[in-house]
């Protein structure tokens, strides 16, 4: 006989009554409603003068010099992402970290399942030359070459 499945739910506490979901709704259509009025009145009431000056990027009343949009080279956008990766990493340690009295043995087998993956992706990172942000290392002539 299978055993029966109930959702969970705090103690004490059941399905929400009528009210409460009157409430938060009322509550949603006022906030989407403003949010609907401001943009209107923004857009009605703001400046429409277009000229080429509000397309200039202001500098504190210098005249700008060079360009305004400057590139930044590739392994910079790399560097950040793998921060994103490793940070949001951190976060589920540390979540772990608060609660592991309470996950015993199989809570740290599944933490460091985790961290041996990322482990092995920074490994693999290092290897192909995704952390190499220098300029790239002139390696010494070889004896051969010297002699010639």
């Amino acid at each position: 006989m299978p055993l029966p499945i109930h959702p969970p739910s705090l103690p004490g506490e059941g399905t929400p009554s009528f009210e409460a979901l009157l409430s938060l709704g009322l509550y949603a259509a006022i906030a989407v409603l403003l949010v609907g009025l401001l943009l209107f009145l923004a857009g009605y009431l703001g400046n429409k003068t277009h000229s080429v000056a509000k397309g200039e990027p202001y500098e504190s009343g210098v005249v700008p010099t060079g360009e305004a949009r400057l590139t930044e080279p590739v392994p910079f956008y790399l560097v950040a992402i793998f921060f994103i990766v490793f940070d949001v990493e951190m976060i589920f340690v540390v979540s772990w970290a608060v609660a592991y009295d309470r996950l015993g043995w199989g809570g740290f087998a599944q933490v460091a399942f985790f961290i041996l993956i990322l482990f092995l992706g920074l490994i693999h990172l290092w290897k192909t030359g995704g952390l190499d942000w220098g300029p790239r290392a002139r390696s010494l002539p070889s004896k051969r070459e010297r002699m010639e």
